[in-house]
């Protein structure tokens, strides 16, 4: 274990110095959930589908999940690329920890989703937010778990496919249903009840209904804790998949 801690923190010290040089990266991956907040939100904020404090309550915590669910599905495109330049290659003759090469990038991921949800947020509450700290920081939690997931998932897929041509129409033909289905734009209750039923074999609504429920500070009425319940059997699910199919690629 102190092995696996030493050489996870190895390999996210060098993916996020790598990120931080890469300050495009870092603008451009807050572009669109921004652009829904700027343009989109204000669309929404006389429609009664918040609480006492407005409708982005509503609005905030799916642009939130959206952006670890879009940015933590694609973050294997990345690894893709090192495989090509041969960095993978150079990294299997080290005696680094084939799982720390996995969590050490998403461990990095998840500073990175965390950092721009704080942005977002604040951006938000310029707008016209308004949340308990404590609400805010449970969302938090969730986003980070989320990241963790998928993105344990995508650095797996990275290792089965040859070129981002084959990467993203599956990562694609994934989130993209599970975005609509999600509630992420506007609750589900909201749409005709065949939709809502379908939604509910989505794992992400789950996530979008308990940070909302956090935003508005209910902590009480079951949509967290079932929240809690459903991010941790799927990061446990994702993780363990993704870290076998991670070491049977010989990472």
């Amino acid at each position: 274990m102190p092995h696996l801690v030493s050489d996870t923190a190895l390999i996210f010290g060098r993916y996020a110095r790598q990120t931080l040089r890469s300050k495009p990266a870092l603008i451009f991956g807050m572009v669109q959930p921004l652009l829904f907040l700027v343009l989109f939100g204000p669309l929404l904020t006389d429609l009664p589908l918040g609480g006492p404090a407005g409708s982005w309550q509503t609005i905030v915590p799916g642009v939130l999940v959206q952006l670890g669910l879009f940015s933590a599905s694609f973050t294997g495109i990345g690894l893709i690329l090192e495989r090509r330049t041969g960095v993978v290659e150079r990294m299997r003759v080290t005696p680094v920890s084939r799982l720390a090469l996995l969590m050490g990038r998403v461990l990095k991921d998840v500073v990175l989703l965390l950092t721009q949800s704080l942005t977002l947020v604040c951006v938000a509450v310029a707008l016209g937010l308004r949340a308990p700290v404590l609400g805010v920081a449970i969302g938090f939690v969730f986003v980070g778990v989320l990241t963790i997931s998928l993105a344990s998932l995508s650095y797996a897929l990275a290792m089965r496919v040859s070129s981002p041509q084959g990467f993203a129409p599956v990562i694609n033909s994934v989130t993209m249903p599970a975005m609509l289905l999600s509630g992420i734009l506007l609750p589900m209750s909201l749409g005709p009840r065949w939709l809502d039923i379908a939604s509910h074999f989505v794992p992400f609504r789950y996530l979008v209904d308990g940070v909302r429920a956090a935003f508005a500070g209910e902590y009480g009425d079951g949509k967290i804790a079932l929240a809690a319940l459903v991010a941790t059997a799927l990061a446990a699910v994702a993780v363990t998949l993704g870290a076998r199919l991670f070491q049977q690629a010989g990472a």
